[in-house]
């Protein structure tokens, strides 16, 4: 699998750090899901690993936890704090997270792992940082998500446009000698036609492709035949993401 690109990665987040709030409907059901699979109780410190424009880590703050928000994008990083979202701001690679050990009670991290190099290295920092009794809990994208875009796409140029994420097993086999419970939800998002679609996935700043891009924007042409190729439902453009939820308790 090639290697990330990580100053490309937070380029595209940055970009959209502005426009981010308009487009986060994955985000937010994403970090509902993982909510509901902790328990309803006072977090005294958390991490809020891949924070975008801090919007859970202004939840958090609002449970009374004291926050540090940590992203790779500075413009988000700048969106969260004129958010004013966390009590702490870091700008950081989840990969290599300049902090000493066991300093929170939750490393919570959505929808942000999947743009690591090595995702057992970057569970193996969040669990770091983690104090005894504490928890990681994240989600990231496995295999088979957004096969709408690779569906329509393949008839347009026939190159890839969606990302390889990684297989179950392979999300298995990273998170192996950690005591963790998971958990396999689908979100499914509907569009009105293929163009609201793609500007869902830009909106988010989720446009990355580690294996490049060609930078010219659609034509007329290629637009048309992407919303004829796209499999709609009731005449709407989906797109479905397959999460992986994991949540480590730490020993």
């Amino acid at each position: 699998m090639p290697q990330v690109d990580k100053q490309a990665v937070a380029a595209a987040f940055g970009r959209a750090a502005s426009v981010y709030l308009q487009h986060d409907s994955l985000q937010r059901q994403s970090a509902a899901a993982l909510l509901s699979k902790l328990p309803a109780q006072p977090v005294p410190r958390v991490l809020d690993a891949g924070c975008g424009p801090g919007g859970m880590s202004r939840y958090w703050r609002e449970q009374g936890s004291l926050v540090t928000a940590l992203d790779l994008s500075a413009p988000m990083l700048e969106e969260a704090q004129r958010q004013a979202a966390a009590d702490h701001y870091l700008l950081a690679d989840i990969e290599a997270i300049p902090l000493a050990d066991a300093q929170f009670d939750l490393a919570w991290s959505n929808l942000a792992v999947q743009w690591c190099d090595n995702l057992q290295v970057a569970i193996a920092e969040l669990y770091r940082l983690v104090r005894p009794g504490g928890r990681v809990a994240f989600t990231t994208l496995i295999a088979g998500s957004l096969p709408e875009v690779a569906q329509a796409w393949q008839a347009v140029d026939g190159r890839p446009h969606v990302n390889r994420f990684m297989p179950v097993e392979a999300v298995h086999a990273a998170l192996s000698g950690w005591r963790y419970r998971h958990y396999q939800p689908s979100i499914r998002l509907m569009f009105p036609d293929a163009l609201s679609a793609m500007r869902s996935l830009k909106g988010t700043g989720a446009t990355h492709l580690h294996e490049g891009r060609n930078h010219r924007p659609l034509t007329r042409s290629q637009l048309r035949q992407l919303q004829l190729a796209w499999p709609q439902q009731q005449g709407h453009c989906p797109l479905t993401y397959h999460l992986f939820i994991g949540i480590i308790e730490r020993d």
